[in-house]
């Protein structure tokens, strides 16, 4: 009986680890869905690994200082309602194309190749919930225009 009581308290060991794991990579798992975005165009699926900025502070930062930004690598600004919005390049180094977007998940415009450190306000063409910054030229490369569907845990499509 030894033998099997040993045997019980070892299984049930790993099953204990087992949950452990699980518990804590469950919440990491669904932190990882912001850092996923898809762009569905009549291009194509493109997908973007984005950095979420929803605060007044880190929206305020954003892109500015960096030195580079990969090709399938952006930037998503949620300012958690739909408003008018606006952007400069004042102290980014790399040009950028600007995608605003409804809440519902639409290209409403595209700002191609913001100029760096260009002080000259750059506004959406309406009320707005996103913005992404993605690499300059990129949207023209990739085929993305106004009217594609984006693809985000924090973009709730009409249904």
């Amino acid at each position: 009986m030894l033998t099997n009581s040993s045997s019980l308290r070892r299984s049930l060991r790993g099953l204990a680890a087992a949950g452990t794991v699980l518990a804590i990579s469950l919440p990491l798992a669904a932190c990882s869905d912001d850092t996923r975005l898809t762009i569905h165009s009549d291009a194509g699926d493109h997908v973007f690994a984005v950095e979420l900025v929803d605060t007044p502070e880190t929206r305020a930062q954003g892109l500015m200082y960096r030195q580079e930004l990969a090709p399938d690598a952006g930037m998503l600004f949620d300012f958690l309602e739909e408003r008018p919005v606006s952007f400069w390049m004042r102290n980014t180094f790399i040009p950028l194309d600007m995608l605003f977007i409804s809440a519902d998940g639409v290209v409403r415009n595209i700002h191609v190749n913001a100029r760096p450190h260009d002080p000259t306000s750059i506004p959406s063409e309406g009320p707005v919930q996103f913005v992404l910054e993605i690499p300059g030229g990129r949207s023209e490369e990739l085929g993305i225009e106004p009217g594609d569907r984006v693809e985000h845990t924090r973009i709730k499509p009409h249904s």
